[in-house]
């Protein structure tokens, strides 16, 4: 009856507490109320009128009728909410990912390019509101996808991304150039880069240095990301025979401090995932520190349903009033 039911005044409800005492108060005064006549004998009544036995319901009726003019003093309504929201800081983002040989490193699960796609998939799904493009590198550079706010063209082209693409090596500096031109002419209010390497940049005619200073003259912030056990990882060694990578304990190498210089120059943050759950912490964590401002507006239309109780009462009032003056009007 009151499912989807709400009450602007629900303080009224605490009147309910003087039904009770109305109805004791009924319950001990109501034979004061009554004329009586003793009589040696009731042989001459014992056809009477059932309307004695009704009486009471007038009393009822009156209880029922101040029950239904609490409900309506508490007004009862149904609410309908509609929001609109409106962004007012758009982010674009650009995610640099190593594809390297050494990203097939099986120090992660189940292994390290693996493990990235699936944490990026996830952070790609959490920003909604932002454009996001993809970068990949190794010994050479290019766009997977423009930025772009249709998260299925940029999950697929993630999807897409696997060892082989590229010549083989860690070209830092072309990665984030490249991330950088995708976003120089971007008109956005922040603009943030994700680089992601597991080794050391020996490739590329581009200094990561320069390609930082090119991000700080385009505004343009970037979090570093070193991936990677501490110690040794079973990593690609060599080719066998048919083509496939040959697995051994190797070092891990990561240039830590060239990626917090990146970090540092642009005001971005460098971080080290040396697992899976590392790795999605620190992409959890860059989802927090870079958010879309977003305006909801919510919009509220009220429908009023004391009315019909309000009419309810109007009604057990009449007939109380009407049985009082009627039938019960030269009742003893």
């Amino acid at each position: 009856m009151f499912e989807n039911i709400s009450f602007a005044n629900p303080q009224f409800f605490w009147l309910f507490l003087l039904l009770p005492v109305a109805m004791l108060w009924y319950f001990f005064k109501r034979k004061e109320q009554t004329a009586s006549l003793k009589m040696s004998s009731i042989k001459g009544f014992q056809k009477g009128s059932i309307l004695p036995k009704l009486k009471p319901a007038l009393f009822a009726m009156r209880l029922l009728a101040l029950a239904a003019i609490i409900v309506a003093m508490a007004r009862p309504q149904t609410e309908d909410i509609s929001t609109r929201t409106k962004t007012t800081k758009g982010i674009d983002i650009v995610m640099a990912i190593d594809v390297s040989s050494s990203m097939l490193a099986k120090d992660l699960k189940p292994y390290r390019l693996a493990a990235l796609k699936k944490v990026a998939a996830d952070f790609i799904n959490e920003r909604p509101n932002d454009r996001i493009g993809l970068v990949a590198y190794a010994g050479e550079s290019y766009t997977k996808t423009p930025i772009t706010s249709d998260k299925s063209i940029v999950l697929r082209a993630l999807d897409e991304i696997t060892y082989g693409q590229l010549n083989d090596g860690t070209a830092i500096g072309m990665g984030l150039a490249t991330s950088v031109n995708r976003l120089k002419e971007s008109k956005a209010l922040s603009k943030v880069i994700i680089l992601l390497t597991d080794g050391v940049n020996n490739s590329g005619f581009i200094e990561p240095q320069t390609a930082a200073d090119l991000a700080v003259e385009f505004g343009i912030k970037t979090y570093t990301i070193g991936l990677g056990t501490n110690g040794n990882a079973m990593s690609p060694i060599a080719y066998n025979a048919d083509g496939s990578f040959r697995y051994g304990m190797r070092e891990v190498e990561i240039d830590e401090s060239l990626l917090k210089s990146i970090a540092e120059t642009t005001g971005g943050q460098y971080f080290r995932a040396t697992d899976n759950k590392k790795l999605e912490a620190i992409y959890e964590e860059i989802n927090k520190l870079e958010k879309t401002e977003v305006e909801e507006f919510k919009y509220y239309k009220y429908e009023e349903k004391f009315r019909p109780w309000v009419y309810l009462a109007g009604v057990l009032l009449l007939l109380e009033w009407l049985a009082r003056n009627t039938l019960y009007r030269s009742f003893i």
